[in-house]
């Protein structure tokens, strides 16, 4: 009699890469940590992007091929969130301390408030909700790291970003998770639309690393509507979940 939990071995291959994948984030976490050392600041985001390219697709595939069950002795999960701890927290919080953007004295005190607030965000057992959304401000430090560069506000109006971002680590508002859009909504065109949305995003942050130093309107303001968008339908949900069926 055939055993109905076997696994192909292609897709226990399957299963392995996709893990490997998920993986060479560390790795490009490192290379982010060594470009920052060296003060190849461009370097180093366009190392973060690779790096949220990586965490925007990887989950999808493990979905499509169950990879619980195609390699059920790796816990994938605790690997994203090892990975992700390390390129969406340690990696902006060393990029602050070895530039310009905080004032010397505010420095450690600010990286303190970032680390300890994802280590809050990341260990919650409802860190992500059940129904897909992120509980409290998403340690996104590497965004907000890109955002401060490029805008050169002063250093001491990123402190007061950056403390608010920590405070906001701690407030229950429900953050999208851009890849997990089911209980967005249940209008597909919709879901299709904050997709693209998204990928226009990433397009337009690929771009403005691109032309670096100089600027285009065009991609400043995709970038900013993205991020208007996305705290807006946020809070919305929030207030407003989806009604279940």
């Amino acid at each position: 009699m055939k055993n109905p939990f076997k696994v192909s071995l292609g897709r226990r291959l399957g299963g392995w890469l996709i893990h490997t994948f998920t993986a060479s984030g560390a790795f490009l976490g490192i290379l982010s940590l060594y470009a920052a050392y060296q003060h190849t600041y461009l370097t180093v985001f366009w190392l973060m992007l690779a790096a949220i390219l990586i965490d925007a697709v990887d989950g999808m595939l493990a979905r499509m091929i169950k990879i619980k069950v195609a390699v059920p002795q790796i816990n994938g999960e605790v690997l994203d969130n090892i990975v992700d701890f390390l390129n969406y927290t340690i990696v902006p919080s060393f990029f602050l301390l070895v530039t310009g953007l905080l004032p010397p004295e505010w420095r450690i005190l600010c990286v303190m408030a970032i680390t300890f607030s994802s280590a809050y965000q990341f260990s919650q057992v409802d860190a992500k909700t059940q129904d897909h959304f992120f509980k409290g401000f998403p340690s996104y430090w590497n965004i907000a790291v890109f955002y401060l560069f490029f805008w050169q506000f002063s250093p001491l109006t990123n402190v007061v970003i950056l403390f608010t971002l920590a405070i906001l680590s701690f407030v229950p508002i429900k953050y999208v998770y851009p890849s997990r859009l089911e209980y967005l909504t249940r209008n597909t065109n919709l879901r299709l639309a904050m997709l693209l949305a998204t990928i226009l995003w990433g397009a337009s942050v690929a771009g403005l690393l691109w032309i670096y130093p100089l600027s285009s309107p065009t991609l400043v303001w995709m970038s900013l509507g993205y991020l208007i968008l996305y705290v807006a339908i946020s809070l919305y949900r929030t207030w407003v979940p989806l009604a279940s069926s």
